[in-house]
């Protein structure tokens, strides 16, 4: 029951980050290790496989619950999705197909730099991205549009799909810091309200992890148990955070984000040389 517990908080906090901003499998992942390594032997020799097969289906459910969290925000963005998620499926079920057929140790030893790059291109994004605001006249007073979406041109709706696929592709292999990476490449494509930023997010998110579920369903590398547990306070969490933050300015959750991005990218160095 001890177990349970820890495993079941680790889920909730995780959901709700992974609403916010992303990172949650820091949480779930350590947890879900640290369990499995008292299992027995055969699970044991293979905790982080059972670990990652696990966390997945867990943080999956989170997703669902903070994307109807933000539902008010995805009205809006539907039609950018459309477009979205046919590479983010593709892209998922290369990167998990990539974890049966090679060994780890080879994208084990980008994840760092890949997040830290993800960091300071976000905590720059300001400063970096110049864009001029197209807006519609009523008068003479201009009129700025209501969603970022309106804004999109052909070439930043290329360079979005691009992107996207190479994001799924490691979301589909790995998983953590997907959230940073989306966010960060939705910030220079000229996005600016974090709300919408964080729906685009989970959605995408959702649907690699989906993928790659199947995949680990398929080779059996789920425990259950301990899946249906975590997800059930995945879900409250990442929703409760969806809609809490609403109430928060979008400067304090960019702040949120730079603090999780910076935190995974130093957990990562610290393991992979310490």
């Amino acid at each position: 029951m001890l177990d349970y517990f820890w495993l079941c908080l680790s889920a909730a906090l995780a959901g709700g980050i992974n609403a916010l901003a992303g990172g949650g499998t820091l949480l779930t992942f350590p947890t879900l290790i640290s369990v499995f390594s008292r299992q027995s032997s055969d699970m044991a020799r293979q905790a982080g496989v059972f670990a990652n097969g696990t966390s997945t289906v867990a943080l999956a459910a989170g997703s669902l619950g903070s994307a109807w969290g933000y539902r008010r925000e995805l009205r809006a963005l539907s039609r950018l999705l459309i477009w979205l998620l046919p590479p983010s499926l593709l892209g998922g079920w290369i990167g998990v197909s990539l974890v049966t057929r090679l060994p780890p140790e080879y994208f084990d030893a980008a994840v760092p730099w890949l997040i830290l790059t993800a960091a300071i291109l976000f905590v720059l994004q300001p400063l970096l991205v110049q864009r001029k605001p197209v807006v519609a006249l009523e008068g003479d007073a201009p009129v700025p549009p209501a969603h970022d979406c309106d804004q999109i041109t052909p070439w930043n709706l290329a360079g979005m799909i691009v992107l996207q696929f190479g994001i799924a592709i490691y979301g589909g292999y790995f998983g953590a810091g997907i959230g940073i990476l989306m966010l960060s490449g939705l910030g220079f494509m000229g996005f600016k309200n974090i709300h919408e930023m964080n729906a685009l997010k989970t959605v995408l998110a959702t649907a690699i992890n989906g993928v790659a579920i199947i995949v680990f369903i398929w080779e059996q590398k789920i425990h259950w148990p301990f899946a249906l547990a975590m997800m059930a306070t995945s879900t409250v969490g990442g929703f409760v955070a969806a809609r809490f933050s609403r109430r928060i300015k979008g400067i304090y959750v960019r702040y949120f984000v730079i603090v999780v991005g910076f935190s995974l990218a130093a957990f990562y160095f610290w393991k992979r040389f310490a």
